[in-house]
């Protein structure tokens, strides 16, 4: 799925992604860089996406970013959760490029609503 959201945002030309293995990883990742966006699956190991999302929205550093929320589950209860947790969208696998781009396009909207910015972006999922 990495490699699948990479190829995406490689393709869409706008992007220089940064590939992590697990929320762990990210969470030690995040303080070394500036990021424009961060994608993340609900499902990891050892820090969920959730976890990573509430981390990310109290961060100085990276409280605006865009995060997309990726998840198997669809339930109503996992999108709420996400959502509360700070995601700015959640997208059900699977999904095609179209789709992702779409959502891409509203999450980074929606933080430009809210006064962030994004004008480049990396990827941690």
């Amino acid at each position: 799925m990495r490699d699948y959201v990479s190829s995406i945002l490689e393709a869409a030309g706008d992007f220089e992604v940064h590939e992590v293995d697990n929320g762990f990883e990210a969470l030690r990742a995040l303080p070394r860089g500036q990021y424009g966006l961060v994608v993340t699956d609900v499902n990891m190991p050892d820090v969920s996406g959730i976890e990573l999302c509430k981390f990310i929205r109290q961060s100085a550093n990276h409280g605006a970013v865009p995060i997309i929320v990726i998840s198997t589950d669809t339930s109503s209860v996992d999108t709420e959760r996400a959502l509360k947790a700070g995601a700015s969208a959640f997208l059900a696998k699977p999904f095609t490029a179209e789709q992702f781009l779409e959502v891409l396009a509203r999450a980074r909207e929606s933080v430009r609503s809210a006064g962030g910015s994004s004008s480049r972006g990396q990827d941690d999922a």
